[in-house]
């Protein structure tokens, strides 16, 4: 299920950290509500901008609980602007931290984002379907435990979903796909 947050009902600028607290609270509140699975949209229709503290204590700040206290639950940012989109990937980089922002139908990921996972996501995206990791390893001409590094890497960051699954032979297997 995909849930989604009007961003711009607070307003067209967004400002301040104690602006993201109040905002945050609210977002809290729908991801205990979410299930394991589940998609909180937070969409930034009708905001201008937004500066680098609030994207710092909104994003961040939610990021770095989202698998701790949320697990399973996903977050991603669709309709930002340019300068939204760029202010969130700074403060995101400044922790260490990745997100998928969705630009139309495209999945782009903000932050501090590794070439090898921008690589992985994309191929990930491309199969448009779950996907195995020696499939992944393939394709990318990357050995099996890399490949499974990386994809724990992301499923944990919650950039992708890791689900059980069976092989050609019937065994049972992790697939990946991407929220969207």
């Amino acid at each position: 299920m995909e849930k989604r947050f009007l961003l711009g009902r607070h307003g067209e600028q967004l400002w301040t950290r104690e602006k993201a607290k109040q905002i945050r609270s609210q977002i809290a509140l729908i991801l205990e509500e979410l299930e394991t699975g589940d998609v909180l949209v937070i969409d930034g229709t009708g905001v201008e901008a937004f500066d680098f503290s609030f994207a710092n204590e909104l994003f961040g700040r939610t990021l770095s609980i989202l698998v701790t206290e949320y697990p399973g639950r996903f977050v991603i940012v669709h309709n930002l602007t340019e300068y939204a989109s760029e202010n969130l990937s700074k403060a995101l980089e400044s922790t260490n931290q990745i997100m998928i922002e969705r630009r139309k139908e495209e999945l782009l990921l903000l932050g501090k984002v590794h070439p090898v996972d921008r690589e992985t996501f994309a191929e990930i995206v491309r199969a448009g379907e779950a996907v195995s990791a020696g499939t992944l390893s393939r394709k990318l001409e990357v050995n099996l435990t890399a490949m499974n590094e990386r994809l724990s890497k992301l499923a944990g960051m919650g950039i992708v979903r890791r689900e059980k699954g069976s092989s050609a032979s019937g065994r049972e297997q992790f697939v990946y796909r991407v929220l969207n």
